[in-house]
Parts: structure tokens; C-alpha cells; sequence
């Protein structure tokens, strides 16, 4: 059963009924070679939020994190170090509306309240800076520029602002306005690079180690849908527009990609099972989406063995 909270602002609101289980740790000082990439997913990125934690906790702190939309946020609690942090925020504040609701779109224009996540929840649990901008490890956040539909990728130190990069990277197309980002408008990564494995074999990366948000063999319906809606609502950038009417049909050539370098032990893909396409990108069933947690978990955790061989660990 879902539990019921009242929120600061005085907010009833549904929670995960396990939530206080998510274990609330800090990650080693240990950096393991290697690049790891997360898809986006919206809230199909509780998956994620637990592959990372369990990753963690397996003292596997990757040097170079790589996220797309939700998969950004995911990484940002990634570098920081902070083991259950996305989870938290995610199986608490789903149904807070300075999170996902009308308050978000007043106060963030778009879904995601991220002035909330950066600055009322930060309040409530701090993310690490200290860490974040240690210089360790590498972060970057991929986001779409509207003026010509192309995936840019944002560093941590070398973008003066990364957190407007990831709130860039995770506003999607139609309801989100664009967010600029050093002078130019972008929205979500997911509109040009979904899986950007391509950045990291290209970045000369040995390892690589991909989170997916979709089961492998998952494949979306490549007819082109609303093309005139799409080019009459970003009449202004045709390039972009042409990118979402196709951006189905680059998703599945980037899924079928990956598949065959993970058979090609080239990459390793950590891929959630069939449940996770019950599960909607604005999911609101509190018990599912702890259920794709725990999921999330519990595969990462049967992976454990095949990627210390692939890793050499």
C-alpha cells in the first residue's frame, strides 16, 4: 500500500511505502577505468537510480559518467557519490506538486519542478559539491540545441553551469520551454543521442558499461508520427523538428548498436526486464516505481559477476 506523508508546504502526498529502506550512504574514494552511460526514461530512471546505488555500493565508481535526461540527474547523484539520493527524491516527491504538477510547470516551465529538486529538496538533503566538483570524475550532460537539432555535451568544469546543462538535458520537447545554456536554447538529450555510446567508444574509452531503461530487443513503431504538428510547433527550428519526427528510427538503429557490442564484448549493457514497460515515463503508482527500484537492484546485482570479468576486477 502506498503511505501518505505531509510535506513541509503542508502537501499531503503519496510515497513509496518502503522508501525509508533505500540505504543512505556515501560511495568510496575509489575510481574504477571506464565510462558509464545512462539512458533518460523519465521516471522509468528509478531503474537507474538503483543500478547506480548498487553500483556504488560495489565500490565501482566509474571515471567518466556520461546521462541523458533522467539518466543526467541520475549521474549528477552519481559523481556526488550519494547512494540512494535519486531514489529518494523520486519514491518521495512524485506526487509533490513543486516536483511533477501545476506549481512545477508555473515555476520551471515544463514537467519537472527543478527548482525544486535544485534547491528546495538540495535543503533537505544536500548534494555533495565538495565531491561533485572534485575533479575525480568526469560528468557529462547531454541536451539537444534547437538550432540545429544536434546533441551537445556538456562538462562538469568546463560548462559554467552544469546543473542549467542537466536541467536542459531533461526538459522534454512540447511541454517544457527551451533552457539556454551559454547563449543558445536546448531541450532534451533524448531528442538527438538517447544512448550515447557512440561518445564514449569515440572519447577511446576500453570499458564501457551502458544502463538501459527499455528490456534488450525493445524496439519503437518507426512511422512517423504528427510530422506536421511537430514542424508547425518548432516551425522556427526545422532541424530540430526533423530530428523528433525521426527520433524513433534513430533509437532503434542506437538500440540495435549496442546490442551487438555488447555481444561483441566491446561494451556491457545492464538491461531491466519486461516489467519495466508497464511502467510509464510519468508513472503516478508509487508501489510500481518502488518495484522498478528494487528491480533496478536486483539486476545489477546478477550482473555483478559477468561485468568484474568483463572489467578485469
Amino acid at each position: 500500500m502506498e503511505n501518505m506523508v505531509v510535506n513541509n508546504n503542508g502537501h499531503k502526498n503519496r510515497i513509496w511505502s518502503k522508501v525509508d529502506k533505500i540505504p543512505k550512504k556515501r560511495a568510496s574514494d575509489n575510481i574504477t577505468k571506464g565510462c558509464l552511460v545512462l539512458e533518460g526514461g523519465a521516471f522509468r530512471g528509478v531503474f537507474t537510480n538503483a543500478v547506480v546505488d548498487y553500483l556504488m555500493y560495489q565500490d565501482l565508481n566509474f571515471e567518466t559518467v556520461i546521462g541523458v535526461s533522467a539518466g543526467a540527474l541520475n549521474g549528477m547523484n552519481y559523481v556526488a557519490g550519494q547512494i540512494g539520493r535519486g531514489g529518494r527524491v523520486n519514491l518521495t516527491y512524485r506526487h509533490d506538486p513543486r516536483y511533477v504538477g501545476i506549481k512545477a510547470v508555473k515555476e520551471s516551465k515544463g514537467v519537472y519542478g527543478f527548482d525544486f529538486v535544485f534547491n528546495e529538496f538540495n535543503e533537505i538533503e544536500p548534494l555533495d559539491m565538495e565531491r561533485l566538483n572534485s575533479g575525480k570524475q568526469r560528468f557529462i550532460a547531454v541536451a539537444t540545441a534547437l538550432k540545429d537539432g544536434k546533441p551537445a555535451y556538456f562538462e562538469l568544469g568546463k560548462t559554467p553551469d552544469i546543473f542549467q546543462a542537466v536541467r536542459a538535458s531533461a526538459s522534454m520537447p512540447f511541454v517544457s520551454k527551451p533552457v539556454i545554456v551559454e547563449g543558445e536554447k536546448y531541450l532534451d538529450g533524448g531528442s538527438s543521442d538517447k544512448i550515447p555510446c557512440q561518445w564514449a567508444i569515440d572519447g577511446g574509452y576500453d570499458k564501457i558499461i551502458a544502463v538501459s531503461t527499455r528490456p534488450r530487443g525493445y524496439r519503437k513503431e518507426e512511422k512517423e508520427k504528427n510530422a506536421d504538428r511537430i514542424r508547425r510547433f518548432y516551425r522556427k527550428y526545422p532541424e530540430f523538428a526533423e530530428g523528433l519526427i525521426h527520433v524513433n528510427h534513430f533509437e532503434n538503429e542506437q538500440r540495435a548498436y549496442m546490442e551487438k557490442l555488447h555481444d561483441e564484448g566491446k561494451i556491457y549493457v545492464i538491461y531491466p526486464t519486461d516489467f519495466i514497460n508497464e511502467v510509464g515515463r510519468l508513472e503516478g503508482d508509487m508501489e510500481k516505481l518502488g518495484h522498478l527500484y528494487y528491480l533496478g537492484y536486483k539486476e545489477t546485482k546478477k550482473h555483478m559477476d559477468e561485468l568484474r570479468a568483463y572489467l578485469n576486477k
